[in-house]
């Protein structure tokens, strides 16, 4: 009985973790943009990515359905998600449908849309 309680509690503290990302730096996410080695998904709305997104993201609310498509073949690329900023958890929305594509190597802007303009950084908006 112990040891089916002690699995029990590790299964759900590992289920726990699973949807838990490493965090990406403003500056090192601005590298792979510019060296194009990252897909940036953001989680915010399509109002708002209309109004302003990271260069390049992908907008969640439109292409959230085919993201497959969208997403590179190499399932170690780099996938990055954002939302609205460090107390925001829509990112894992994102996130967690990569990972179930199979990408290894998704992380997370905990600074969101909001860290990257306090940051300076510049925005786009949809075209």
């Amino acid at each position: 009985m112990k040891k089916l309680l002690a699995l029990a509690l590790s299964l759900v503290a590992a289920s726990g973790f699973a949807a838990e990302y490493p965090d990406i730096s403003i500056a090192d996410l601005k590298t792979a943009i510019a060296e194009k080695k990252v897909t940036v998904i953001d989680v915010n709305g399509s109002s708002s990515y209309a109004s302003a997104h990271v260069p390049g993201a992908i907008d969640f609310a439109s292409k959230g359905a085919e993201l497959a498509s969208v997403l590179p073949a190499d399932k170690n690329a780099l996938v990055v998600a954002y939302c609205g900023g460090p107390s925001c958890s829509a990112y894992k929305r994102a996130a967690n449908k990569a990972a179930e594509l199979g990408y290894t190597n998704v992380k997370h802007l905990s600074a969101g849309i909001s860290g990257w303009k306090k940051a300076g950084e510049t925005t786009e908006a949809a075209k």
